[in-house]
């Protein structure tokens, strides 16, 4: 009989090439499975809304599916990497698809590493190639199943290498061989270059807005045409505006793809990203991609990976950066270092992004970049280097409590500014979950849900996984403490109604 293509995720038994022999109970995955604590109903739901998201809706798996994957049939792509990513979240760590006893298909370093080439051309073809395939993959359904995400020395010492001077011995890697062609009349005007910058700022503001679901495609395909223009000759002040056009376009893919998921493909563009900002000469920029790659590692359970990347940063724009940037960056200092239960070093951290924040001034020539980090976002970053600290230290309500206040302020100030039009509503909705977390850890339930509910409209309405998945983390650890108090038990039912676990048919909308 045949079978269907859009119903059937497919696989192979492990060991026996597809014949049907040999086939052995998966003892890896099952004992990942078992400590998870998800039924196979739940764990196959969350494959589907993972598949979902990356495009791939052909698959549609069940519980008879997850048995057999448990009994050793060996899944195709992309469920490899969806399974790879769901056991990453739910364990706080990095858990690759051969710890769980799968296979991944070969890739090639050009499509999967991050030590790439640190030289101009190479920076462009590689962005071109991967923005290309990053369009046309999604509308076929397989949307970064090619990617793994890297950690550890693999991703540190490439890494380590933006701040090698360039062959040439000047910023940007400009060549002497690359004269003549700058004596080429460029075709691209200074309103031109003008209006590309401006049209960044319109995708952060929509980002902030929206969520990174809503225009992820629209910042790719813009750092697609980006790359288009990099092929062409122009003068060397030209080719590094445009440099810097593409590494914010491609950081800013980063994070749009961070926040609904797409774990590998983010860092991908993080990496590509860094290479730009190396290109235009642009080192505080190349601290700001750095800062994004080390947050993500805080979200995958690497905050040793996370505090490498930031002291990348800070050395390498020491004396360039503005204090507002220093400032973001002492903050995810101090966070990496919450992460890794090193409370004395998060104290420091965190006073220095005060004092440092506390000189900021109009006038100090902020990019627009860093404009996000305003008084808000360094209580909500402090605030949760506090709440961070409390859970690594057993639920400390030590921590919990330093937390509370400088978070009351944080969800205070962001709701001031979300009420603006183009305001952060993601950050809002984001702080008032953390918000929630932290009254959770103080024993308050019923204020927990009265946070709670109010993140719930927002979360709704933008296209954010992180905000999504967050909130049901949240409301699912106040269930199970607290499932007996009146206010949590509507909480859990009105979220079961407002974000169903269920199959979404009008494409993918989350992030993390």
């Amino acid at each position: 009989m045949a079978v269907r293509e859009d119903s059937w995720d497919g696989g192979v038994p492990v060991g026996d090439g597809g014949g049907g022999a040999g086939k052995r109970p998966n003892a890896q995955l099952g004992s990942w499975f078992v400590r998870s604590g998800w039924s196979k109903g739940e764990l196959a739901r969350q494959v589907n809304r993972r598949a979902r998201q990356l495009g791939a809706h052909h698959i549609s798996t069940d519980t008879s599916r997850v048995r057999r994957w448990l009994d050793g049939e060996q899944p195709r792509e992309p469920i490899p990497h969806i399974l790879s990513e769901l056991f990453s979240e739910r364990f706080g760590c990095v858990v690759g698809i051969e710890d769980l006893g799968l296979r991944s298909v070969h890739r090639s370093p050009s499509v999967s590493g991050v030590d790439l080439p640190w030289a101009g051309p190479e920076t462009v073809a590689l962005i071109g190639e991967f923005s290309r395939s990053d369009l046309m993959l999604a509308r076929r359904g397989f949307l970064g199943t090619s990617l793994s995400l890297a950690a550890g020395p693999a991703l540190i010492e490439p890494m380590q290498r933006w701040l090698v001077p360039s062959p040439s011995g000047q910023p940007g890697g400009a060549r002497a061989a690359d004269g003549a062609r700058t004596r080429r009349v460029s075709r691209l005007s200074e309103p031109e270059l003008e209006l590309l910058e401006s049209t960044i700022v319109m995708f952060r503001t929509w980002d902030a807005q929206c969520g990174g679901g809503l225009r992820r495609k629209a910042v790719v395909g813009q750092l697609h045409e980006v790359t288009d223009l990099l092929q062409e000759p122009h003068p060397e002040a030209v080719t590094r505006r445009l440099f810097k056009v593409a590494g914010e376009l491609a950081e800013l893919a980063g994070w749009m793809s961070y926040d609904i998921g797409l774990q590998p493909t983010a860092q991908k563009y993080f990496v590509l990203a860094l290479h730009a900002a190396k290109e235009s000469g642009d080192r505080p920029l190349g601290s700001y991609v750095l800062s994004s790659m080390s947050r993500q590692m805080i979200h995958v359970g690497r905050p040793d990976d996370a505090l490498e990347l930031i002291h990348l940063a800070q050395y390498g724009s020491r004396e360039s950066a503005t204090p507002r940037t220093q400032a973001m960056l002492y903050a995810m200092e101090a966070r990496a270092y919450a992460n890794m239960g090193q409370p004395s070093k998060c104290h420091r951290a965190v006073k220095m992004a005060e004092d440092t924040f506390a000189e900021c001034a109009k006038g100090d020539g902020d990019p627009d970049w860093i404009r996000f980090f305003s008084e808000a976002e360094l209580n909500a970053e402090n605030a949760h280097s506090y709440r961070d600290l409390a859970y690594v230290a057993g639920r400390s309500p030590t921590y919990a409590k330093l937390a509370d206040p400088v978070m009351r302020r944080a969800v205070r100030l962001f709701g001031q500014e979300a009420e603006k039009d183009g305001g952060p509503q993601r950050s809002y909705a984001l702080n008032l979950i953390g918000m929630a977390t932290v009254h959770l850890l103080q024993k308050e339930p019923e204020q927990a849900a009265a946070a709670a509910h109010e993140a719930l409209p927002l979360a709704t309405r933008i296209r954010s996984e992180r905000v999504n998945n967050r909130l049901r983390k949240t409301v699912d650890t106040a269930v199970r403490q607290f499932g007996d108090v009146p206010e949590i038990a509507a909480l859990g039912e009105r979220l079961a109604t407002a974000m169903p676990d269920t199959p979404d048919t009008t494409g993918p909308g989350r992030a993390v």
